[in-house]
């Protein structure tokens, strides 16, 4: 079994004169972060490797969960900022097979649409993802394969959808 975490980044902030690429987290995100980054532990959903989009604001996410998440190796992934869902699917299926849980911090739409399309779609469970992908949001898919080259559309069970403003109920 596979299992992939899709993490948008935290809520970013906007600054006048600052590339879109290099646009920072809000005060929101920086709180919004380590809460995900926590819950992320107390359920146990530990990656064995983590690939993140090389925009500041994943990178500023990525070292506001990274002490929650446990050991893992890191890859810094330029392809996934601002990537349509077959980027993504295609830095996924290049992940080595010896890797059991992936998570990946990246961007909307390419996450939210990613998640859409590798999840069954049937069922309660996959209704989270019929919605908005809110920033800080993760998105845990679970994968009957052995090999991560193998993932294709519409294989995926939702096991869990989590936003901050879910951690607050």
């Amino acid at each position: 079994m596979k299992r992939l975490m899709l993490l948008r980044h935290a809520k970013s902030d906007y600054p006048a004169g600052v590339s879109d690429h290099e646009r920072p987290l809000a005060p929101r995100g920086q709180r919004d972060a380590p809460r995900m980054g926590r819950e992320i532990a107390r359920r146990g959903l530990l990656p064995d490797h983590v690939v993140v989009s090389t925009a500041r604001r994943t990178r500023e996410t990525l070292a506001l969960i990274e002490g929650s998440l446990g050991p893992h190796t890191l890859h810094f992934e330029r392809a996934i900022y601002e990537a349509p869902p077959e980027t993504i699917l295609r830095v996924i299926r290049a992940v080595t097979p010896d890797v059991q849980t992936l998570l990946v911090v990246g961007h909307n739409p390419g996450l939210e649409q990613i998640a859409a399309f590798l999840t069954r779609g049937a069922g309660t469970a996959a209704d989270p993802l019929s919605g908005k992908f809110p920033t800080a949001a993760l998105a845990v898919l679970d994968f009957e394969l052995d090999d991560w080259a193998g993932i294709a559309g519409h294989q995926a069970t939702l096991a869990l959808f989590l936003s901050p403003k879910m951690l607050d109920r």
